[in-house]
């Protein structure tokens, strides 16, 4: 068990610290009087204990993102006020017990709004199975699925606004040797309290046809039904073009306070060679209205999607992950490696990856105008180390407003030209 006393020997073992192994880059503190041991390694800091079989995981991620944006003659200050902000300032402890427990939680200092994001306990004690209680990403869409630290892009695509945040609920998943199955039921997110948005349940199932090391097939597919009340407040979908840094989204439906359930399906395809990857997926989501006393009420439809390829131009290509540590995370592919050789803190020049996306999102509906938006995105991303990423990228965007938007940016179609770069460090 963790003893009280165990956090005072942190700086001390540190200070007595050596190299793990030769060739490692890790450090590690004597043992402490009860057999704890700190280590600091490429995984971030980890405190181990041998009775019983006890770590924890002190990770952590910070982007910096930095960009500007055009659009023809609209004034874009209020939409775009700042051209440096930190994207995510995240503390993640994860604290393993056993073979069985896994307790994560993450906390963004940077989100005033929304500062919890993954905060479950995990239970692996039935074979090939993971049951979750706790607020998670709720299992639709590979690209969300996907850690930020991973995605090819500084942002996901904007069919992303139809994936729902995370959200509180219990989940349980299981795997074969290439298959992966989980469900689960959600209410609204942790932040939010829990209530508030009604109930959903959740499925998603995925396949890999073809599973080797050098090559992935990867199929899924993946539904959501949210039932809720009248007294669970507006609903919305919006999407900026490319970066967080816009301060209000291109496309946006506003407020949809009548939503009584909302239903959503997604489509998965994934196929990667070596260090090629090719990824697409289609959303679709159908929004019903309370209706009034003998009124059918009318539906509102709406979709998006995106295809997207990277090259890995000088390293291996991302890893296929099966299974998460814990929550809904499964069947989604790993970040880039970089190979001890390749650092550039061994005379290395670090790995590079080239990608580019084409993704669009449909807002408008039965008379009902949201906005329509298509993008197409080139990115390059440099690894000079396995902790340490820089990206940039050009997003350019053609934008038909909604009613919502109108004030801000007219009624007319527009092209949007955006050019961001991240700083991001993780561990």
């Amino acid at each position: 068990m963790i003893r009280t006393r165990a956090p005072a020997l942190l700086a001390a073992s540190l200070a007595l610290s050596a190299p793990a192994s030769a060739g490692d880059d890790g450090f590690e503190g004597m043992a402490g009087p009860y057999g704890e041991r700190l280590r600091y390694d490429a995984k971030g800091l980890s405190l181990t204990f041998p009775e019983p079989d006890v770590t924890l995981q002190i990770g952590g991620r910070l982007h910096i993102d930095a960009g500007g944006a055009s659009a023809g003659g609209l004034d874009l200050s209020r939409a775009f006020p700042d051209t440096v902000a930190v994207r995510r300032a995240w503390i993640e402890p994860t604290l393993t017990i056993g073979r069985d427990w896994v307790i994560a939680f993450q906390y963004d200092f940077s989100d005033p709004m929304l500062p919890i994001n993954d905060a479950f306990v995990a239970w692996k004690g039935v074979p090939d199975t993971i049951v979750t209680l706790g607020n998670m990403k709720v299992p639709f869409s590979l690209e969300w699925l996907q850690s930020n630290n991973n995605s090819l892009f500084v942002e996901r695509s904007v069919a992303n606004a139809l994936v729902p945040e995370r959200r509180f609920g219990a989940a349980i998943g299981r795997h074969g040797q290439a298959w992966t199955a989980v469900a689960g039921v959600f209410g609204n997110a942790a932040s939010n309290g829990i209530a508030g948005d009604g109930v959903a349940v959740a499925a998603r199932a995925t396949l890999a046809p073809i599973l080797e090391e050098r090559e992935t097939l990867h199929l899924g597919l993946a539904a959501i039904y949210r039932r809720r009340s009248r007294d669970d407040g507006p609903f919305s979908f919006s999407s900026p073009a490319g970066t967080a840094l816009f301060a209000r989204p291109l496309v946006d439906t506003g407020d949809l306070p009548d939503a009584a359930s909302v239903t959503r399906i997604g489509a998965e395809f994934a196929y990667r060679t070596g260090p090629f990857l090719l990824q697409a997926e289609y959303l679709r989501t159908e929004l019903q209205p309370f209706g009034g006393p003998g009124v059918p009420a009318a539906g509102l439809g709406f979709q998006g999607g995106y295809v997207e390829a990277a090259w890995v131009l000088n390293g291996e290509g991302r890893a296929y992950a099966l299974t998460p540590q814990g929550g809904t995370t499964y069947a989604t592919f790993k970040g880039v490696q970089v190979a001890e050789g390749q650092r550039v803190s061994r005379g290395g020049a670090g790995v590079f990856e080239l990608a580019a996306r084409y993704s669009a999102i449909d807002l408008n509906a039965r008379g009902f105008r949201g906005g329509t938006e298509q993008d197409a995105t080139l990115g390059l991303s440099w690894y000079p180390e396995p902790n340490l990423r820089l990206i940039a990228n050009y997003v350019h965007g053609r934008v038909r407003p909604g009613e919502s938007q109108a004030a801000a940016f007219g009624s007319a179609p527009f092209s949007v030209d955006t050019v961001v770069g991240r700083l991001q460090i993780y561990w």
